[in-house]
This record gives structure tokens, sequence and C-alpha cells, in this order.
């Protein structure tokens, strides 16, 4: 659960800034360390370090590591100066509540038994540091191929951690979903790559998030998504990279909101190809798109526990083209 989103359902009204909050918080999870940025194991945790201090800290989710790198990840952590520990802003919202507690969620390999163990030793490790650089892994993600194999796996998973398992958009969907959702588990949904084939179909996208809505699975994304609006651009960071049609974050995490909220299968892949920032509205009572209107608490209550973040290799990005369209 996102607890500035429960505080948010407590109150009785929300200003217009606080429907964008309501939209955005927590939303983008770190992945620096995967392509197409590829950062290193040190540079990555610096960056995620000051995105924690900065303005816009209150969209940031956790930081993506695998999980047979996680003693490089807390040697990473050992290495950043107590200096830089000191929150800028004390009035800005984190990650967690403490200043020096980093939320972690790692990557499961194929050998389950032995990352576990990882996760185990370094939650107990960490979580009392001395060092001031608290981490916790708080969720695991997975691949998997099909329905048994999810339910084998979520047998051994401890049931402390957020287990999303990234469900394979190859006609198994549905067996696959209903199996997270009998496990009590959540789902996960690749949206792009560093090739344009990697880049799933808006309907397939809207079948996946429907099936979970209607399991009641919470999801998140990865991949594809560093831009708010449906729009072409470079696959990667180099200079001859191909361009492609790329996914907008806003665009499905919006269409999640109001596909939970009953929103025919039609318009919610209209919604989720939309290029025009113009046709959506965030106000003081929600947010509108077109003729559909949501209310704030319908928002926050399915940011609250179906749609949950997306990983991104870039914060800074997202937030440089939320900036542009003036959401921030």
């Amino acid at each position: 659960m996102n607890p500035q989103l429960t505080g948010m359902l407590g109150k009785s009204e929300v200003t217009a800034g606080k429907a964008v909050e309501v939209l955005l918080s927590r939303l983008i999870d770190y992945a620096g360390l995967f392509p197409p940025a590829g950062l290193g194991m040190l540079p990555a945790v610096t960056n995620y370090d000051s995105y924690l201090r900065s303005e816009y800290s209150w969209m940031l989710g956790r930081f993506i590591v695998p999980a047979g790198r996680l003693n490089e990840f807390d040697e990473a952590l050992g290495q950043l100066t107590a200096a830089d520990s000191t929150p800028r802003n004390p009035t800005h919202r984190r990650v967690r509540d403490e200043w020096g507690t980093l939320g972690v969620s790692a990557l499961l390999g194929t050998d389950l038994a032995a990352d576990i163990a990882r996760i185990a030793e370094f939650n107990e490790r960490t979580s009392n540091s001395a060092n001031g650089r608290n981490a916790v892994i708080e969720s695991v993600e997975m691949k998997t191929e099909s329905s048994a194999e999810i339910v084998r796996m979520a047998e051994i998973m401890p049931r402390e951690l957020a287990a999303y398992f990234e469900i394979p958009l190859a006609g198994r969907e549905g067996e696959c979903i209903a199996a997270v959702a009998e496990c009590g588990c959540r789902a996960k949904i690749r949206t792009g790559g560093e090739t344009a084939d990697k880049f799933p179909d808006s309907a397939q996208v809207i079948d996946f998030v429907r099936r979970c809505a209607d399991a009641k699975v919470p999801f998140k994304a990865t991949a594809g998504l560093h831009h708010p609006m449906r729009s072409v651009h470079r696959l990667t960071y180099q200079p001859d990279s191909p361009s492609a049609m790329m996914h907008g974050f806003l665009n499905l995490f919006l269409a999640a909101a109001f596909v939970r909220a009953g929103l025919e299968t039609g318009a919610s892949v209209e919604l989720l190809e939309e290029r025009s920032s113009a046709s959506m509205q965030l106000d003081a009572e929600g947010v509108g798109w077109r003729e559909h209107r949501l209310g704030w608490r319908e928002l926050a209550q399915a940011r609250q526990d179906f749609a949950v973040s997306f990983g991104s290799c870039s914060f800074t990005e997202p937030i440089d083209d939320l900036r542009s369209l003036g959401l921030l």
C-alpha cells in the first residue's frame, strides 16, 4: 500500500495539484542498472540517492536490482558519503518515512532458493546498519512462462515480500493472471524494449490490464515508458538508434484507472493510443479524458491497490517531459 495515497483518501477534497500527486505518487521505480541506460552500480545508487533528496522525490518508487548483485549494491551504499545522505529539504516526501532507508525491489534469477536466501541475509544485515544507509527489499520480480510455474514459485516466496510475476503476452495471459490471483501475488507487463518488436500492441496491453482488473490483481509495468504520452522516440540513447512508437505512462496508468472503473475496451484502447495531452484534464474533482470522467478518489484507489508503478532506467527524462507538459 502507498501511505501517501492512503492519507489522501482520508481527505474530503483535493486540489488540482494534489490530483497530479495522486496520479504520479511513487510511480517510477528506478532501473538505472538496465538498458538503455546500463549504468554501473555506484552511479545508479548515487543517482537514486540524489533523486530521494530532490524536489520530485514523491514520484520515486523502489530501486531495482538483481538479487545476484545485492553484495555489490550493499558495497555501493557504503561508498556514499555521510554528507550525501543529508536531505536537502526535509519537507520533501521520501520513498520511506526515514531519510536513510531505501526501498528496493529485487529481480530473481533461475535459482530462486539462492536468491531468496540472499534477500533474507541482505534485509537482516542492512535493516540494522549503522552507516545511515538502511535499505529494505520490499518486493521481488521474476519472469514466468506458465501458470504451473507461477504456483510452484509462489509456494517458496516469503509472504512479507510483494511478488510480481512477469506475464508473457503469448496467449496464456488468462491462466497466468488467474494463477497470480490464486496465489495472492501481483502481475508485471513488459511494455517495450530496445527493439520495436518488444512493444506489445495496445489491444494486448489493455487485455492484460482488464484481466488484472477482473481478477483484482495489482500490476506494474516495465520498459519503454520513459515518456508521459504515446509518441515516437529513439529506442536507445545511441545517436544512430532507430525510432519507434512508444506507449506513454500517463496513457497506461489513466487507462488502467478507467478500465478498473468500467470503461469499455474500445475506448480504453483509444485512451492508451491518445497522443494529445490536451485531451486530458487534471482538476480539483479528478481526471478527465474526452467525455469520460473519473473522481480523484477512484484514481487514488486505482493507484493504491491496482496500477502500482513502472520501471524506468531514467528518472529525469519522465520528469522533464511532465514539466514540458505543464503537469509539474
